[in-house]
């Protein structure tokens, strides 16, 4: 390499570094703001699919109960995950989902595709007996849809989630729990092992 390619090389560094640097004062400062309603970011972050920054996005979306929407249904339709339905003469048209809050359907799908990559979880049984009949952003969508109803049942109930699925890797979900700790733990909110069985979110 010449040595203006070097100098470049490490102005383009340096400039990432910086912006790591800003990105990682921000999620502080973000946890910072989140920091009274920490239980909340803890049992959503729990989800899978979801984490701490995940759950912190979600919640400044809809509050930290979903006080705004007394059903999940309500919910979900005001994000925009829930199929759309045109009929004529009995025969359905259109399945798209009506417009709704792009950034929080933006989340609840990322968390979809994170969430059916989870082996041996509920969701991605579900996604695995949609996929056949629905194709795959169909079986996505659906699997948001089930995501976003779970979220408006932890917030608004204030239970915790417990997995369904027949786990086939325990040390894989214990490695789960100890990176979810200790990402919570830098965004410095106090966390623990889980030691007991919680309430069941469904």
């Amino acid at each position: 390499m010449e040595p203006l390619q070097r100098k470049m090389l490490r102005w383009s560094l340096d400039r990432l570094h910086l912006l790591d640097g800003q990105i990682a004062a921000m999620d502080l400062c973000a946890a910072e703001a989140m920091r009274k309603h920490a239980d909340a970011v803890i049992r959503l972050a729990e989800v899978p699919g979801f984490g701490p920054d995940s759950a912190h996005q979600l919640i400044a979306e809809v509050g930290p109960e979903a006080k705004a929407f007394p059903t999940a249904g309500q919910l979900a339709s005001w994000v925009g995950v829930c199929p759309g339905r045109q009929e004529s003469a009995e025969h359905n048209q259109n399945s798209r989902s009506p417009k709704g809050n792009r950034y929080a359907r933006r989340l609840l799908t990322q968390a979809a595709q994170a969430a059916v990559k989870k082996s041996g979880s509920h969701f991605q049984r579900a996604f695995r007996r949609l996929l056949p009949r629905l194709g795959y952003n169909a079986a996505i969508w659906a699997i948001a849809h089930k995501l976003c109803r779970l979220v408006w049942n932890i917030l608004h109930h204030g239970v915790q989630y417990i997995e369904q699925g027949q786990e086939t890797n325990p040390k894989a979900r214990k490695d789960r729990i100890r990176k979810m700790i200790n990402e919570l733990r830098r965004l410095g909110y106090t966390v623990f092992p889980p030691s007991a069985t919680p309430s069941s979110a469904g």
